[in-house]
C-alpha cells in the first residue's frame, strides 16, 4: 500500500529515502470495514483521510434521512471543514466498502511540512485542485436536472454506478431511490431506441 502512496505523492514532488521513511514511521496506514463510521457529525476532529483502496462518502442527517453530498475513492484525499474550522463536524463521514486509508491528523502534518518543506508546497497543489473540482461539481449539480446528474456520473465516475448502494447514489445524485431506477429505464429506454 505504501508504494501507492509513495507512486502518487511523486506525481508532484520526488521523495528522498528519509522522507519515505518518515512518512512510514507516521504510522497512517489503517484498514476499515465496510459500513466503518469514520466521522460523526457533532464530533471533533484533527483527521484527515487519503483513500488507498476502496469509497467512503460523506453525507448530512436530515429529518432522519441520510443526504449523501460526496464520495471518495482511489487516490481522493478529504479534510473534513472541522479539521479548519476547529468546530465540531457538521456531518458523518463512513464507508462504503472495505478500505486502505492514510489517516493524518494537522499536528503531524504540522511536524512533516516543517522537517520536509516540499510537503507544503504538494498539499498547497493539492488543494487548489481539490478546490477547483469541488467548485466545478458544485455548480454542474446546481445547474442539471437529476437525469444529467446521472449522465455525469456515468461518464465522469462510472465506478461508482457499481460500487455504492443504491440508496447512497440516489441521495447523493438529489433524488429518491425509487426516482433513480425509473431514470436508469429510462436512459436504459433512450439508449435501445
Amino acid at each position: 500500500m505504501q508504494d501507492l502512496l509513495f507512486d502518487f505523492i511523486s506525481k508532484y514532488v520526488s521523495l528522498t529515502e528519509d522522507e519515505k521513511n518518515a512518512i512510514l514511521s507516521l504510522d497512517i496506514f489503517h484498514s476499515f470495514r465496510k459500513g466503518t463510521v469514520l466521522l460523526k457529525e457533532g464530533q471533533k476532529t484533527k483527521e484527515s483521510y487519503f483513500v488507498l483502496k476502496g469509497c467512503i462518502r460523506t453525507y448530512y442527517v436530515v429529518d432522519g434521512e441520510e443526504k449523501t453530498t460526496a464520495f471518495y475513492t482511489e487516490m481522493e484525499a478529504l479534510t473534513p471543514p472541522c479539521v479548519v474550522s476547529k468546530t465540531p463536524s457538521e456531518y458523518y463521514i463512513s464507508c462504503v466498502e472495505d478500505s486502505i486509508i492514510t489517516v493524518s491528523n494537522s499536528d503531524m502534518e504540522v511536524e512533516v511540512n516543517r522537517k520536509f518543506p516540499k510537503f507544503e508546497v504538494m498539499c498547497r497543489i493539492l488543494s487548489e485542485e481539490l478546490l477547483a473540482k469541488q467548485r466545478i461539481d458544485f455548480d454542474e449539480f446546481k445547474t442539471s436536472s437529476p437525469e444529467q446528474r446521472y449522465l455525469n456520473l456515468l461518464q465522469k465516475r462510472p465506478d461508482l454506478i457499481q460500487r455504492v448502494p443504491q440508496h447512497q447514489l440516489a441521495s447523493y445524485l438529489g433524488i429518491k431511490a425509487q426516482s433513480l431506477s425509473r431514470l436508469r429505464a429510462r436512459i436504459l429506454e433512450k439508449r435501445k431506441g
